[in-house]
């Protein structure tokens, strides 16, 4: 049974994530921003096809005052299948690689389901968050893994596969069910050695639109968890098919959902639009600092 959202006042989050002894500061939200090096995800696909490309979008992340750089080479939209581990960290390692050379002093988040490839990019190139959309599902060596290399781990929910999380999702009780997931994880993760837990409700993996904008209204359920919240919602279609556009015209619903979520307490947002979540974070601590 959750402990209910009076009681989680008085309970103190963490609000710092130790990256190799450099500490990322939660205490107000920060903005993690996008680097698809895919051919086919849903809005970026194909754009940063070379290292120079990557290396000038990490650059426009961290000038439009993105924190952290989220650097990840396989798509997972709805509906389609996957790639091989070799695909992927064909793509994946250069690109991290060009990015710590050009920026050694910048967070950088790696977004894989595979243990493997996060030792491998680890290894090589140093350091990284370990960002999982499955939450451990599809490999079951990657909590050790990431216990091993004593390097901070996104916990994100999904139910199903990218291939088929769509189709019929359902859910006795959205927050109940999620809160579970997570309560299990954090567990398996602590007992494997991981000091830093970020977690993601995921939004769009494996919900409907309805339980997307349920998961939004009771965001603060999560609270509970004492740990680091992140949200991605940026140009999703949760946003998209509501406002009946699509992912080039969701700038500005992304800008209101993203806020909601701030308001229910994600510490970091996940996006492709950085100056404008930066914005809505400046525009929330200023609302925070008067009622102090």
């Amino acid at each position: 049974m959750l402990i209910t959202t009076t009681a989680t006042k008085f309970l103190k989050r963490k609000n710092t994530i130790n990256l190799n002894g450099r500490i990322l500061d939660l205490s107000q939200p920060v903005v993690m921003g996008i680097i698809n090096v895919t051919p086919d995800s849903f809005f970026d696909g194909g754009k940063y096809k070379t290292e120079k490309k990557v290396v000038k979008r990490a650059e426009e992340i961290l000038e439009q005052g993105g924190t952290v750089i989220d650097i990840g080479a396989v798509s997972t939209q709805p509906g389609l299948e996957g790639i091989s581990t070799k695909e992927e960290i064909y793509r994946l390692l250069p690109a991290v690689k060009a990015v710590k050379k050009a920026f050694p002093d910048a967070f950088i988040s790696i977004d894989t389901y595979r243990s493997w490839v996060a030792l491998k990019v680890i290894e090589d190139c140093g350091p990284c968050m370990v960002n999982d959309v499955s939450g451990g599902n599809f490999d079951v060596h990657m909590f050790e893994t990431i216990g091993k290399l004593g390097v901070p781990y996104i916990l994100m929910h999904m139910q199903g596969t990218p291939l088929k999380m769509q189709e019929n999702p359902e859910y006795e009780d959205i927050i109940r069910d999620i809160s579970l997931f997570f309560t299990d994880r954090v567990k398996q993760l602590t007992k494997a050695g991981v000091k830093d837990v970020i977690i993601d409700p995921g939004f769009g993996f494996g919900k409907t639109l309805r339980h997307n904008y349920e998961l939004l209204n009771r965001l603060d359920s999560f609270k509970v968890f004492q740990l680091p919240l992140m949200v991605g919602v940026s140009r999703k279609s949760m946003i998209y098919k509501l406002l009946t556009t699509n992912p080039e015209e969701a700038l500005n619903g992304t800008s209101v959902v993203n806020t909601l979520a701030l308001m229910g307490g994600a510490d970091i947002l996940r996006v492709h639009d950085v100056r404008e979540a930066v914005e809505a974070v400046r525009i929330l601590n200023m609302i925070r600092s008067t009622s102090k």
